[in-house]
């Protein structure tokens, strides 16, 4: 094939099938331009290179070139009803990408957005890198291959059809799913499905639709799965009909990590109405029941007594002290006037909407598993190699999920419902207590940031941060087996930690000189991304030294961050949230004003955040709530790049918000003993309706970009900031540790809630 190729135009495949099937062949090429497209926004004004590392390669980039080489496996299909189907390799939890993706797909093949079907891939191991969710990169990622795919298959349609209406391809027109001739003569694509199709694998050339001429990428649109959500349509693992797969929960110990030391009563819990099976696993004893109420009876009947956890006696101050010991120093300080500051964040759940749960069923030849899963590759090889079997003995079907925030990047549920499944012999459909996620499942690490900057009349000459953080676990690895492994090995997981974070961070400020230094310590707690990495707490930190360095250079604040930004497009960004906001507006005594700025993967955004600290408002009782200071405007502006979707990426900011008040405000875990306070929404304090701001507009940038940026987890971080520097205005006093409410909460059990830590008959110990 001697054709050019250039940016818009690539290779692909027409696969040997019954009906057209059509993948990408994709080489570095696309995502190279990509990236460069994108990150010439970010460029110096000054043409030189940055020194930031991110402007070369990021995380989202890392992530994208690996999953290139399999990009070809993925495919588009045209049925004779038709409709087109595509089994997208990542994972749906409510951020819209079954949405996006079928977006990609009519565009290319001109089909109503009705008419296109998107599914979720069951694991695939030779996908390699290709089917890890995380990252905000499943539409960078996916982005091109999936439009290849649709315009070869469109191609192929075209061709078809000119066959058979006898006419020349170059006279036919292909719109809402029906191809037409010059002389209005029509045949539906359903009707060419199997006279597209091919006897053997061909390679052909196409040319992908250009912006210009766009008529549903980039135009907004509701979720196709909206209608089934709201009418409880939706098929989420709970819904599941799996034959014969019966509720199971888990007897979980009171400290993190607990184990099993024995169990006085299991013949008599195993009498207990409806209940089919007790049996003692890795993580507790599970009880399979004829119900979910009978499976909550029977765990609290049990009477378990417990060998330690990993985090036996330790608590808010103990971790601590920890970090500090950890904390790489800054250095000798600064000859010249500096500003400094330490921040604490403490832990916060990362339990989802949807309570943790998987359905198994494990047989002694094979097994298949239910769940929605982020890195389903790994999964399924852990739990081949937890049952014994090869992994293509095992099925794991990948199914939506009710919320993750980076929760379901870890298989917790999948693995137990696999055990539990291998001991009793029967099918399981298991699921986590909600305040076994709160105590024992995933959080965000309790971290502390310390930062340094010097300056001399208005010249900032260096900037220092030293983040330290308890160990996140990133075992989940790139989303197979061998990195997942390394990310685990005593020297693998500091070089992934590190690489996270150096490919995650960018400087966005011209600082001078700059570094950033991650130190990670005690891998005693369950830990894991919570809708980012490291960036909420490093940003937050950043913004409010920015914040303090303005005041000591005599500068607004506003003012100050736009003129260090270092590119006209976060300028552009940071100047539209200013003037949307009404930035340096009179304010009444105790509120004020916060703005902040954040830049990730090849995206920016700024927040722009009015604030109520009165007296009345802060100590105003409100019920089941936290009062404290509220949040009474937000304005939150972002540039990803080319939207694919701006209706779906406006409601994804609009959930960064709320997770960005939540951690800057009310919502953390209190570690006392070695358990979390914690046990459900009623007392983690995520924001409410009293906390959301009435007033709040989210703004997407116009860009000329031709490809889509990083968007998923871009929200948090500027929104915390923000925040936390509009409370920082509003007291004149920087705060220090968040959220701002951690040291004031308090917990009173009500009288049906057992004691903590319980009695060594007391097999619950918290509360249900």
């Amino acid at each position: 094939m001697a054709e050019a190729l250039g940016r818009r135009r690539f290779l692909g495949y027409v696969l040997a099938a019954p009906t057209l099937v059509a993948a990408a062949e994709l080489g570095p090429a696309p995502a190279a331009d990509a990236a460069s497209d994108l990150a010439s926004g970010f460029a110096s004004d000054a043409g030189l290179p940055s020194p930031d590392v991110t402007q070369l390669l990021d995380l989202s980039d890392m992530m994208t070139a690996a999953a290139l080489p399999t990009s070809g496996l993925i495919t588009v299909e045209v049925h004779q009803d038709g409709t087109v189907s595509f089994a997208l390799p990542r994972a749906e939890v409510g951020q819209g990408i079954t949405t996006s993706t079928a977006m990609l797909i009519a565009e290319e093949m001109s089909v109503p957005l009705e008419r296109v079907r998107v599914t979720l891939a069951d694991a695939r191991p030779e996908l390699v890198f290709n089917q890890l969710t995380g990252g905000s990169n499943t539409t960078i990622a996916t982005y091109v291959p999936i439009r290849v795919a649709a315009a070869i298959a469109r191609r192929r349609l075209l061709e078809a059809a000119a066959i058979q209406l006898g006419a020349a391809e170059a006279d036919m027109t292909l719109k809402d799913g029906v191809i037409t001739d010059r002389s209005g003569r029509g045949v539906d694509i359903g009707d060419l499905a199997e006279k597209a199709a091919s006897t053997r694998t061909r390679k052909v050339p196409v040319e992908l639709t250009a912006r210009e001429d766009f008529t549903v990428i980039g135009r907004p649109h509701n979720r196709v799965d909206a209608l089934a959500a709201v009418t409880g349509r939706k098929k989420f693992t709970m819904d599941l009909d799996v034959p014969d797969a019966k509720p199971t929960m888990v007897c979980r110990p009171p400290t993190i990590n607990g184990k099993v030391g024995s169990v006085a009563n299991l013949a008599e819990v195993r009498a207990m109405a409806g209940v089919t099976d007790v049996v003692v696993i890795s993580t507790g004893v599970a009880v399979r029941a004829e119900t979910f109420g009978q499976c909550i009876d029977a765990v609290r009947a049990l009477r378990v007594a417990w060998r330690p956890g990993s985090a036996e006696g330790k608590s808010d101050g103990a971790v601590l002290k920890e970090l500090a010991a950890a904390e790489v120093p800054l250095g000798l300080p600064p000859l010249t006037p500096s500003v400094e500051g330490k921040f604490t964040f403490h832990f916060r759940s990362n339990s989802a909407l949807e309570p943790n749960c998987a359905v198994a069923d494990v047989r002694s030849d094979h097994a298949e598993i239910w769940a929605s899963l982020k890195s389903p590759i790994v999964a399924q090889q852990t739990i081949a190699g937890k049952l014994g079997l090869p992994p293509s003995k095992v099925t794991v079907h990948v199914t939506e999920g009710g919320g993750s925030f980076g929760r379901k990047l870890f298989f917790d549920a999948a693995l137990e419902a696999a055990e539990v499944s291998r001991k009793t012999g029967k099918p399981v459909k298991l699921m986590w207590h909600r305040a076994d996620d709160a105590r024992q499942g995933r959080t965000h690490p309790m971290a502390t940031s310390r930062v340094r900057v010097a300056y001399a009349g208005d010249t900032v000459l260096s900037y220092k941060q030293r983040h330290t953080s308890v160990s996140t676990d990133l075992g989940h690895g790139l989303g197979e087996v061998i990195t997942a492994m390394a990310a685990r090995l005593p020297v693998g997981d500091i070089g992934f930690s590190e690489t996270f974070f150096q490919l995650s961070q960018t400087m966005s400020y011209d600082f001078g000189v700059n570094s950033r230094l991650l130190s990670e310590t005690d891998k005693g707690f369950n830990t894991g991304s919570m809708r980012n990495v490291y960036s909420p707490d490093v940003t937050c930190a950043r913004e409010l030294i920015v914040d303090q360095l303005a005041a000591k250079m005599g500068k607004d604040p506003y003012r100050f961050r736009y003129d260090f930004l270092r590119d006209d497009r976060s300028r552009a960004v940071l100047k539209k949230a200013a003037e949307a906001g009404d930035w340096g507006r009179p304010m009444p005594a105790d509120t004020a004003q916060g703005i902040a700025f954040h830049a990730e993967y090849k995206a920016a955004s700024a927040a722009l955040v009015e604030i109520d600290c009165r007296p009345g408002t802060v100590n105003r009782p409100i019920r089941d709530g936290v009062s404290g200071p509220r949040v009474t405007k937000f304005v939150f502006v972002v540039d990803v790049g080319l939207a694919v979707n701006p209706r779906g990426l406006e409601a994804q900011m609009m959930g960064g918000v709320m997770d960005g008040i939540a951690l800057a405000l009310t919502s953390s875990l209190h570690l006392r003993d070695g358990y979390f306070l914690e046990a459900s929404w009623d007392n983690y304090f995520y924001t409410r309706q009293w906390n959301t701001p009435p007033e709040l507009k989210v703004i997407v940038m116009p860009s000329t970009s031709e490809h889509p940026g990083g968007a998923g987890e871009l929200g948090v971080a500027a929104s915390t900031a923000a925040v936390a520097c509009a409370y920082g205005r509003a007291t004149g006093a920087m705060p220090t540790s968040f959220p701002i409410n951690h040291g004031t909460l308090s917990f009173t059990p009500k009288p049906t809630v057992p004691p903590i830590p319980p009695s060594p008959t007391d097999g619950r110990g918290h509360a249900r």
